[in-house]
């Protein structure tokens, strides 16, 4: 099992009320600070709303029709809620048949993630897949230019959208009237706002499932899901607690069941992303940002928070997996039995982390359990203990409504 104990240090550093209007202050002590500050009063609140606005607005593509909520749907715990992106695990963008090679991962609780940086257990925190971007506008910067999502050719061209939205006046009313006349300032600004909207708004981090209930004692978790709950914290069984820990390093904050690390898991190469149609394309994670390249992270992506987990497949960075249940018994049979998994080869044998270029397959994780097993062994888990922790895990999910 990992140390955790300079992430439980981190994770310290973090810990603060649970009302979301006290976040601003947590993101900029965690490197948020090159962002506009919000001034007291009306000019604040008038921020998040134009950020608000920004969000949802779908005349910010090009071609219009795809807005940050396309993706990041509220509905879904900020994740894409269209069925073709769960079907094949990674989103369209707003030109069709243009697909991401990621799954879209959910923005909720992001602004309770540390900046990217190196313990000595490893790399941690920062935001995307591969923990590329800082800060919350640094993570709302790059759909509007991805040619695969919002399409948009530069940023004169979104900040030109901005501009003539209805809402641009408002947009000036905060950031001044000249904010339009430097487009890469205004860019950032455009962001910011977007980014304090995300730091202000409750729905972003509500603390509000059947799990956050019964540690204030106001609900009872039924005999599978409290099962479930002892069995993802068992290290001989689930072991799932090493990286998604239950329990808050304080009681300021409920557990966020993310240690921000990053791990290589071998998951299944995912054929219906159209990148992989080219069997020597790979995503290297992490060894593939553009800042370092060290072959010991190849394969390594962050480790996700698994509250609303229930409710936002698909799972892993490559979205292969639509079935939550099929993700834990992956995990706890993936040594035991790889043919549940991966594909053959033209031999017949069974090529494991098929995803994973062979010189990088020794970074996948096989000696913490439950990925400490291999063939003849019994799985850590068993069929009802996998429902068990599955039971548990939906009560992970905020929107909970006291009987």
């Amino acid at each position: 099992m990992r140390s955790m104990n300079t992430f439980t240090a981190t994770l310290k550093q973090l810990v603060v009320p649970v009302s979301i209007a006290a976040l601003f202050t947590l993101f900029t002590a965690c490197g948020g600070g090159s962002e506009a500050s919000p001034t007291a009063g009306t000019q604040a609140v008038s921020k998040a709303a134009v950020g608000e606005k920004i969000f949802f607005d779908t005349s910010l593509s090009e071609p219009a029709g795809m807005a940050c909520a396309t993706c990041h749907d509220p509905a879904r715990a900020f994740t894409d809620s269209h069925a073709l992106a769960i079907s094949m695990g990674v989103s369209e963008g707003v030109i069709p048949g243009q697909f991401g090679g990621r799954n879209t991962p959910t923005i909720a609780y992001h602004v309770l993630t540390p900046v990217f940086g190196f313990a000595e257990e490893g790399p941690y925190g920062g935001l995307f897949h591969d923990g590329r971007a800082a800060t919350l506008a640094d993570q709302a910067g790059g759909p509007p230019t991805n040619p695969v999502e919002m399409h948009n050719p530069d940023m004169a061209s979104y900040v030109d959208k901005v501009k003539n939205a209805a809402y641009a006046d408002d947009f000036k009313r905060v950031w001044g009237n000249d904010v339009f006349d430097n487009v890469a300032d205004a860019y950032s600004k455009i962001t910011a706002t977007v980014a304090e909207f995300e730091k202000t708004d409750t729905r972003f981090a509500p603390f509000s499932s059947k799990f956050d209930y019964w540690l204030k004692g106001r609900v009872q978790l039924s005999s599978d899901e409290l099962d479930g709950f002892n069995l993802f914290n068992a290290r001989d069984k689930g072991n799932c607690a090493a990286c998604h820990p239950s329990i808050a390093p304080s009681s300021a904050t409920p557990p966020l069941f993310t240690d921000f690390t990053y791990d290589a898991l071998g998951v299944p190469r995912n054929t219906a992303i159209p990148a992989n149609g080219d069997p020597n394309y790979f995503d290297l994670g992490l060894c593939g940002r553009a800042d370092f390249n060290s072959p010991t992270l190849c394969g390594k992506f962050k480790v996700p928070t698994l509250r609303n987990v229930a409710v936002t497949a698909p799972y892993f960075h490559n979205g292969k997996f639509s079935n939550l249940r099929d993700v834990v018994k992956f995990y706890v049979t993936r040594d035991i039995n790889p043919e549940l998994w991966y594909p053959p080869d033209g031999s017949g044998n069974i090529v494991k982390f098929d995803d994973m270029p062979d010189q990088y397959k020794t970074n996948v994780n096989i000696t913490e359990p439950p990925y400490d097993r291999r063939p003849g062994d019994l799985p850590a888990l068993t069929d009802a203990e996998i429902d068990h922790v599955v039971a548990f895990l939906n009560t992970l999910t905020d929107g909970y409504i006291l009987p």
